[in-house]
């Protein structure tokens, strides 16, 4: 089934619903489902006409907005490729993913046509469209306005690609990550099932593919006035002031999103949260984030949310079932609790291989592979949601492996099984700690930092033969560096600093940068 077939049934039942709220504030835009739909079709036809056919890549560079989804729409009716490369991570970056993949069509702003003069593989690409002003040798999305809808739909094979994306591709050649229609409407119902999703709702959307499964599910995006690249940036102010106005009753955002609305309202006093549910993920949701949320929010569910790239969600827990003993248990480094398995994945802890590749295997061997409850190892998932691999099947090797024929994702994530068949994490695999002292996860140390709201980043790495903790603090808190030696005797810290900044990831601004992390403990050593 095409996925552009869901996303038409929602214009059919909800024609005159709003589907994405964007633009300036004061100023926004209502685009309806049945806008949605009938502008995808007759971008379908603009397509058409530029001779694409069935299987040919479109380079996508154009914001988060209702154009957005008008234009991935209408390549699934066509049942071409939509490629995204991120643009934080650089020019070279771009030119190794264009290398990989060779688009057959480039769709994006008018700022972002101007990277042709400057990218070698964008001049190439032999079909460009301008979505805004117009430029030379550029042909226009706003022609699709002289188009006929185009009423059919490609049947869509679950195998069929629609997405692709890459790899930050740091350590060599990025890896393509291929989305089928059967993968996106995998994801699309298991997100349905474990976010709630009801038709009707309006929701603070700040990720693509959240917007793309609100689409089918009937629930309207608004997209605020911020630049959703760099969440840990937004201004708070705008975000909460647009989700009052159009009476947002949910929020789905990485952590770093929900820290800026946080620092707002606690600078503003009195001012709070008003949503009805919280979901948050896309990095590590440690429990100083919730219980602010949670305050901010009392009447809100607030969710903490667990999942990679390859596999989106992997688990989740709701803040009212994590108990004192949890809370208790996170202070004395237990790890990170991020609750049970969603239904629809498979999920086990093997031991530690971390740069080993894993040989096919049968389910017997895999069994023995598998950990008892509270033995840390690497976290491994598969089901219909799980990436099964990479493009042309470069990378498989670091992180996939098959089990009897099917195909199993090393999130390499290291956690464990409680008891009760909740996952614990305790960190990367790679960043585990092992000297004379014995072995030490980040996550054991991080998550009773991080239970003080005070502290706003921490990180726990190896560096020159010993255990460094390093730890950001919010405005001007400062860090009672003796409470912490003592909470973290048994982990045998030998220095710790407080840094302005802890140096984050650029597309989440949440994940730690541990190469920067180490280049500024080069300099603080100085």
């Amino acid at each position: 089934m095409n996925i552009a077939e869901v996303l038409q049934q929602q214009a059919e039942h909800r024609a005159s619903q709003t589907a994405i709220i964007d633009g300036v504030i004061g100023h926004e835009r209502h685009t309806t489902f049945l806008q949605i739909n009938s502008q995808s079709a007759r971008f379908a036809t603009l397509l058409n006409s530029y001779g694409l056919k069935q299987g040919d890549t479109i380079l996508i560079f154009q914001p988060i907005s209702a154009e957005l989804y008008i234009i991935l729409v209408a390549i699934f009716r066509l049942g071409l490729v939509a490629m995204f490369v991120d643009p934080s991570v650089g020019l070279n970056h771009l030119e190794r993913c264009c290398q990989r993949v060779r688009p057959k069509a480039f769709i994006g702003s008018s700022k972002a046509q101007l990277l042709r003069f400057a990218s070698k593989s964008l001049r190439s690409i032999p079909i460009k469209i301008g979505v805004g002003r117009w430029l030379p040798f550029t042909k226009s999305f706003s022609d699709l306005t002289q188009c006929k809808p185009l009423t059919e739909v490609v049947n869509a094979r679950d195998d069929l690609p629609a997405l692709i994306t890459f790899t930050s591709g740091s350590t060599g050649l990025p890896k393509a990550a291929v989305r089928t229609h059967g993968f996106l409407l995998a994801q699309h119902k298991v997100l349905a099932d474990n976010i709630d999703h009801q038709p009707g709702q309006v929701d603070v959307s700040t990720l693509p593919i959240f917007v793309l499964a609100n689409l089918a599910s009937g629930i309207t995006s608004l997209l605020c006035d911020v630049d959703l690249r760099f969440p840990g940036k937004v201004d708070a102010s705008i975000v909460l002031q647009q989700a009052k106005t159009f009476s947002a009753t949910r929020c789905a955002a990485s952590p770093a999103f929900y820290e800026q609305l946080v620092d707002h309202c606690l600078k503003n006093e009195g001012q709070k949260l008003n949503f009805e549910r919280i979901d948050t993920g896309g990095a590590p949701v440690f429990p100083g984030l919730l219980s602010q949320l949670k305050q901010l929010a009392s009447n809100a569910e607030v969710v903490a949310v667990y999942g990679s790239t390859e596999a989106e969600p992997i688990a989740h827990i709701h803040w009212q079932d994590i108990s004192e003993d949890d809370f208790s248990n996170m202070q004395k480094g237990q790890g990170l609790l991020v609750g049970k398995p969603v239904k629809q994945i498979d999920v086990k802890v093997i031991k530690d291989v971390t740069n080993i590749p894993i040989e096919p295997m049968s389910q017997e061997q895999l069994l023995e592979m598998c950990l008892a409850n509270y033995e840390a190892g690497e976290i491994v998932v598969a089901g219909d949601h799980v990436l099964p691999g990479y493009l042309n099947g470069v990378g498989n090797e670091e992180t996939k492996f098959s089990v009897e024929g099917r195909p199993w994702h090393r999130t390499g994530d290291a956690g464990y099984f409680d008891d009760q068949g909740r996952i614990w994490l305790m960190g990367r695999c790679s960043a585990k700690i092992s000297d004379s002292d014995g072995e030490l996860y980040p996550f054991a140390v991080e998550t009773v930092v991080r239970c003080d709201s005070n502290v706003r980043r921490c990180a726990l790495v190896a560096f020159k033969e010993q255990r460094v903790l390093v730890v950001e603090m919010h405005h001007n808190s400062v860090l009672n560096t003796a409470s912490v030696k003592r909470n973290l005797a048994w982990a045998k810290i030998d220095r710790i600093y407080t840094v302005a900044q802890v140096p984050v990831d650029k597309r989440h601004n949440a994940k730690i940068d541990y190469p920067a992390l180490n280049k500024l403990l080069v300099r603080l050593c100085k």
